[in-house]
């Protein structure tokens, strides 16, 4: 029996295993939030396989995402980055990483955690959407225009709300997984 899976997913096995596995399942963990936070902002104009395929590079070149380390990053830093082939080596999107860094701590100082922060922008709860097809799926919603908004307040770069939509996606605060996806229903509450 063939299982179905959301178009995207198409048959590269990173990108399925990425769909099976992460995609739209709910996220509260600090790290990894903000890893997806970089990840989403290193895509821009990009396809999200690029960056699946280097995100295990990502991982050692970005100190396991750490923001408390990647906040104190200084030009040399963003230099030696500037020479690593397995990343994105686009100038803005690396000091990126430092300013959203250092925007991230502030919001976990005065909120008590980002997941706190973020997960307000759906009421904390995921949002059950029923596409029956991708075509049907937003590039942004009223939520991620919201978010996009209040994260360039406070200091936040490379986060627009088509970006802030794919993060949403990621992060399980909608579930997008097209109706006859077998996560649609593991990942509705409903169902």
């Amino acid at each position: 029996m063939t299982i179905q899976r959301c178009a995207w997913a198409g048959d590269d096995p990173l990108y399925i295993a990425y769909h099976d596995h992460e995609w739209g399942v709910p996220c509260h963990d600090e790290g990894k939030l903000f890893e997806m936070l970089l990840l989403e902002g290193a895509q821009a104009g990009l396809s999200w396989i690029t960056v699946l395929r280097k995100r295990e590079n990502y991982r050692a070149a970005f100190d396991n995402f750490d923001p408390h380390i990647i906040a104190t990053y200084d030009d040399a830093k963003r230099q030696e980055l500037m020479q690593n082939a397995g990343i994105i080596r686009n100038r803005l999107k690396i000091a990126a990483a430092t300013q959203n860094a250092q925007a991230f701590l502030k919001i976990q100082a005065e909120f008590g955690s980002f997941d706190a922060y973020i997960w307000q922008f759906v009421g904390g709860q995921p949002i059950q959407n029923s596409w029956a097809s991708l075509r049907e799926v937003p590039a942004e919603t009223p939520e991620s225009k919201a978010m996009s908004k209040d994260l360039k307040k406070r200091g936040f770069t490379f986060v627009g709300s088509t970006i802030c939509y794919a993060f949403m996606q990621a992060c399980g605060m909608v579930n997008d997984h097209t109706v006859d996806c077998f996560r649609y229903p593991e990942l509705s509450p409903h169902s």
